[in-house]
């Protein structure tokens, strides 16, 4: 029995072991996105066409309205977000105000959390986007956390609500929703220029 239960401790004491961000930089450059969530190590195949494409849209129509009115910076992966030791991600996109890109940049990552996070959800990240870092993300104090959905063509947009983010509010190509934020405010994201092919 004892035999047993030494094991059992070698276990838990196993899964207790969290990774660091010295853990993370060892990680192989494989093409594949490595992320740490509070310690543990979460891998993520390369994105789909589709998911690039929203990508890019974004990127475009967010970085060209800051070309206009230069009040921040925006960011698309790869890029690492150092939150913590234990908590090292790469956001599809992010959005840092002038402010805050000065306290947060450095020549190999942002130390430090963006006003904005993007994800841009795939089949094999979409509970992994909705729960796991949209807690991280709630907990870091993100303002904004967008999760955009290609299967649907919806973005959900959580906005921090005192220490929590509020219930999400979800915008469909569909209805022909326009995207906006006081984050960047001026800027209209209309769904159709979003999601289009």
């Amino acid at each position: 029995m004892s035999g047993m239960a030494g094991i059992e401790d070698q276990r838990t004491a196993r899964a207790a072991v969290k990774l660091t961000y010295d853990d993370f930089v060892h990680f192989p450059d494989d093409g594949r996105r490595h992320e740490l969530i509070d310690g543990e190590h979460y891998v993520t195949p390369s994105p789909s066409t589709r998911h690039q494409g929203i990508s890019g849209n974004l990127f475009l129509l967010i970085g060209n309205w800051l070309e206009e009115h230069p009040v921040g910076r925006v960011f698309y992966a790869p890029l690492d977000v150092v939150f913590s030791h234990f908590d090292v991600v790469e956001p599809d996109l992010l959005y840092l105000s002038n402010e805050r890109a000065a306290q947060v940049i450095t020549p190999l990552h942002i130390r430090g959390v963006p006003e904005l996070v993007v994800e841009i959800a795939s089949k094999g990240t979409r509970k992994r986007d909705e729960t796991i870092k949209r807690r991280l993300y709630e907990r870091m104090e993100v303002s904004e956390y967008w999760v955009v959905d290609p299967a649907i063509d919806v973005v959900r947009v959580y906005r921090r609500e005192g220490d929590r983010f509020g219930r999400p509010q979800e915008l469909s190509r569909e209805a022909s929703d326009v995207l906006t934020t006081t984050l960047l405010p001026g800027l209209d994201l209309p769904l159709t220029r979003i999601f289009r092919e």
